[in-house]
């Protein structure tokens, strides 16, 4: 009978994002890595969304949301790229009117590094974030009024 591994025996081998130990192989694909790291994002106080903000971008995922069957994507506004030992993520964020943007980007880069890294085991070299836009009270209200002229 073969004792249990314990987590010194895993090693990152050079393929990527794979993870070894003496009973197997376990692979990590990008995308894993991608949806971990923005669900840790949107989990902070002051992240309104993961994206552009933008009018085309908020367009199209009105859209994509409309259609059946599919749902937004976990990873939309997260980039990686995944070595052998390590992930670099880059995010790009729409933050809550308001926030210190220097704590929220603190904060959204501590998280995702701890999240992805207890997840996955691979080390994260960096967590570049863009804020894009900042979500405004006004952006939460109601229909338009009409316009004064038809």
């Amino acid at each position: 009978m073969s004792t249990p591994t314990t987590g010194s025996e895993i090693q990152v081998r050079p393929s990527k994002g794979v993870l070894s130990t003496s009973q197997g192989r376990t692979s990590i694909s990008d995308v894993v890595v991608q949806k971990i790291a923005g669900m840790a994002a949107r989990d902070m106080s002051g992240v309104h969304e993961l994206g552009t903000g933008s009018g085309a971008a908020k367009a199209y995922s009105a859209l994509k949301e409309r259609i059946p069957g599919s749902s937004s994507s976990s990873g939309q506004g997260v980039a990686v790229e995944v070595g052998e030992t390590q992930a670099a993520i880059d995010l790009d964020l729409v933050v809550e009117f308001g926030v210190a943007i220097a704590d929220v980007a603190q904060a959204v880069r501590r998280n995702v590094i701890s999240a992805v890294e207890r997840m996955t085991g691979l080390e994260v070299t960096e967590v570049n974030i863009v804020v894009n836009d900042i979500h405004l009270p006004a952006d939460d209200s109601g229909p338009e009024e009409a316009p004064r002229v038809q």
